[in-house]
C-alpha cells in the first residue's frame, strides 16, 4: 500500500505554502511530514499547541531544514477561527494549498461555543469560515476537503442542520457533516473556479487514529451492519489503513498535476470515484447551503 511520503517521492514543492488543519495528529500529520519533506513552507493548524509543536519536532527530525509554522485553531469556536485565519494571512500572503482536514466523528451530542452541533459545527462551519476568511489568500489554490463514504449514511437537512428539533442521531449527524463538506467544495467551485481556484473533496478509507475514540463496541457493531447494507454505495468499513496509508488520497489531492484544474471531484484510493449520493452534488442545495452557513457564521 502507498504512503503519504511515496505520493511526493520526485515532487518539488519549494515555494509553495500549504496550511492544513488538524495537523498535529493522524492523517493531518503525516499530510503535513508529506508536504514538508517535498519543500513546501507547512503551516499546521489544531487546537493542542502542545501536540503541534511535538509535530513539528518530529516533522524537522524527519526532514532536516523542514519549513513549517504552527498555528492555534479551535474549529469549535468562530472567535477562534477568526483569530486563527489573521495569523495565517500574516504567515503566507498566498496560500497554495489549504487542506481542510480535522474533524470528530460520532461525538455524544454536544454544542459548540457558538451553539452549533458539534460535528455539523467543527467539521464544517468552522472550515466553512475559515476557507471564508482565507479567500483573499487562495489565489489559484487547491483546497482539499477531507469527507468520507460516511456521506452515505445521511443528507444534511437544511431546516435543521444544528438538531434543533430532532432527536439526535450521532451517526446521522456525522453523515450530514460529511454530506456538507461535499457540498461545500460543489459550491466553492461554482464561485471560484473561474479565478482559479478548485476544491475536491476526499475520502481517506478508514484509518486508524484518534478520531474513533467516542465510539463503543456497539457502535462498531452497528457501522458493520450499515456497510452490509450500503456495499454498492462505497464501504464504510474498509480495511483499516495506517495514518501514513490514509494519508495518501489527500496529498495526492494536493500535489498531482493531473488534477490541476479540476475540481467538484471526489477521490478515494489516488482516483476520482463517482460514487457520491445525487443529494451531496445537487448545485442548488449547495447554494443553500452556503447562504445558511453565511448567515449561521455572521
Amino acid at each position: 500500500m502507498t504512503t503519504a511520503r511515496e505520493v511526493v517521492d520526485g515532487v518539488d514543492l519549494m515555494g509553495k505554502t500549504c496550511v492544513i488543519t488538524g495537523a498535529s495528529a493522524g492523517l493531518g500529520r503525516e499530510s503535513a511530514r508529506a508536504l514538508a519533506a517535498a519543500g513546501a513552507h507547512v503551516i499546521l493548524a489544531a487546537r493542542n499547541m502542545v501536540a503541534l509543536d511535538e509535530a513539528q519536532q518530529w516533522i524537522e527530525a524527519e526532514s532536516p531544514g523542514a519549513r513549517t509554522s504552527l498555528v492555534a485553531l479551535d474549529l469549535t469556536s468562530l472567535a477562534g477561527v477568526r483569530t486563527a485565519a489573521a495569523a495565517i494571512a500574516e504567515l503566507a500572503p498566498s496560500i497554495d494549498v489549504l487542506m481542510n482536514n480535522a474533524g470528530v466523528m460520532f461525538t455524544p451530542f454536544a454544542r459548540t461555543a457558538d451553539g452549533f452541533e458539534n460535528q455539523f459545527g467543527t467539521n464544517h462551519l468552522g472550515h466553512f469560515e475559515l476557507t471564508r476568511l482565507l479567500r483573499p489568500q487562495l489565489t489559484g489554490a487547491r483546497i482539499v476537503i477531507l469527507s468520507s463514504d460516511g456521506h452515505h449514511m445521511s443528507d444534511v437537512d437544511l431546516d435543521d442542520p444544528n438538531w434543533e428539533r430532532r432527536e439526535y442521531d450521532k451517526f446521522a449527524a456525522y453523515g450530514a457533516s460529511k454530506t456538507a463538506n461535499i457540498l461545500h467544495m460543489v459550491e466553492l467551485n461554482r464561485r471560484y473556479a473561474d479565478a482559479g481556484v478548485h476544491a475536491v473533496a476526499v475520502h481517506p478509507g478508514v484509518v486508524g487514529t484518534s478520531l474513533a475514540r467516542h465510539m463503543t463496541r456497539d457502535d462498531f457493531g452497528a457501522l458493520r451492519s450499515m456497510a452490509a447494507d450500503n456495499r454498492d454505495k462505497g464501504a464504510v468499513l474498509d480495511s483499516l489503513l495506517t495514518p501514513e496509508q490514509g494519508a495518501t488520497t489527500q496529498v495526492w489531492a494536493a500535489t498531482a498535476p493531473e488534477l490541476d484544474g479540476a475540481g467538484s471531484v471526489y477521490l478515494a484510493d489516488g482516483a476520482i470515484r463517482d460514487d457520491v449520493e445525487a443529494y451531496a452534488l445537487d448545485p442548488e442545495r449547495a447554494v443553500r447551503l452556503w447562504e445558511i452557513s453565511e448567515t449561521l457564521c455572521g
